[in-house]
């Protein structure tokens, strides 16, 4: 009990004697012993090292993670050291909720068809989404998380030992400065010396912790290089299930149009033909539809079959349509034309053609193209 008293005792001296030199120093009364320009810098730079790395972190849980409330649950799982629950991201949830929903309207129509498409789409994306959001994690969170907790909180806590020091050298050199006694300089003065010497093995330990930031930001340039990788790789499988839904859309967007060419050569039939105007009017399509050719002189009856010569068709009389091309297309004979993206062509349909093909033409360039790869327009 005596010796703990008077241990108390003495690192209470120890407090008031530091306490006393810093506000000294702040008021101007004190001398301070300064750093080297050096470990100045080092001072700096592993701070600013410190300021970003929060930064770039609380952002990247945000971006991986916008929930907050979320967020500071996964934040007590992790303080408590449990597993973190799996979590549904929302791209599963809406496929969940199209799937059930194409159940309820019926999966053999229409809508629920494309919903059933589009919901398997969102539950890859989905998938994809929770694993960028794992591999993100762990190669690029947990590697910042570590340095703050871990190196960063060596470094502080030799920096406060290191002001420490250097505020007992401080006060050793007052006590010198005052001492008039030449017994009392001389006790005053090994005293010095004793506080320069762990001064001075302080400095070297906190100069070496700190010329490791540099090995820190060679780390975290290899772990910022894996998050761009993971989040590149996300993306690009993003685009891909959303091309290939663009696609099976595009095939389901041409099978309700060749129902629209049906109707049309209906519409051109000899019947239709004497029915009254107003009889007539009633039973356009209120949607703008590819013009058919309802009779072409010259063309064989082949075409019905799927045999075409492109110079033996002649654009319908009563007008065609403009198409905007999606994708380019190679054609893969004379019969057919070659597209190039975002270009534009003008296209109709022949009766007894496949409902996924229609007639293309580009100026005097002329063959059959797919529906899929086209956006007709009004």
């Amino acid at each position: 009990m005596e010796f703990n008293v008077k241990k108390l005792a003495s690192d209470a001296g120890v407090f008031f004697s530091r306490a006393m030199q810093f506000t000294e120093e702040k008021l101007g009364q004190a001398e301070k012993t300064e750093l080297d320009a050096h470990f100045e810098n080092l001072l700096a730079r592993a701070d600013c090292t410190k300021n970003w790395t929060e930064k770039i972190l609380r952002q990247t849980e945000v971006l991986l993670q916008p929930n907050p409330s979320a967020r500071v649950e996964e934040f007590l799982y992790e303080k408590l050291d449990r597993k973190v629950p799996s979590r549904v991201t929302n791209g599963e949830l809406l496929a969940q909720y199209m799937t059930e929903a194409a159940n309820d309207f019926g999966p053999g129509t229409p809508y629920g068809k494309t919903l059933i498409k589009v919901g398997e789409t969102q539950r890859r994306l989905g998938a994809a989404e929770r694993e960028f959001i794992r591999s993100a994690s762990i190669n690029f969170l947990t590697p910042l998380r570590n340095f703050l907790e871990g190196d960063w909180r060596t470094i502080s806590k030799e920096r406060r030992i290191l002001q420490n020091r250097r505020l007992d050298l401080d006060a050793c050199k007052a006590r010198v400065k005052k001492a008039k006694a030449a017994e009392a300089k001389a006790a005053a003065e090994h005293e010095l010396r004793l506080t320069q010497t762990e001064f001075d093995r302080q400095a070297e330990v906190t100069r070496l912790l700190l010329e490791g930031i540099s090995s820190t930001h060679v780390n975290h340039l290899r772990c910022l290089h894996e998050f761009v990788e993971s989040q590149t790789n996300y993306y690009a499988q993003c685009y891909q299930f959303m091309l290939d839904l663009q696609k099976q859309l595009g095939s389901s967007k041409g099978e309700i149009f060749s129902g629209t060419f049906v109707g049309n050569a209906e519409s051109a039939s000899p019947a239709a033909a004497t029915s009254p105007p107003a009889v007539a009017a009633a039973t356009l399509p209120a949607v703008p539809t590819i013009p058919v050719v309802p009779t072409i002189v010259g063309v064989p009856n082949t075409v019905a079959e799927g045999v075409l010569n492109p110079n033996e068709v002649k654009p319908p009389a009563s007008g065609t349509r403009r198409a905007r091309v999606l994708y380019d297309y190679e054609a893969a004979d004379s019969t057919e034309l070659a597209l190039l993206a975002d270009e534009m062509i003008t296209v109709y349909s022949l009766p007894g053609m496949d409902p996924d093909w229609l007639i293309g033409e580009r100026g005097n360039q002329k063959g059959k193209v797919p529906v899929t790869y086209l956006e007709l327009l009004s």
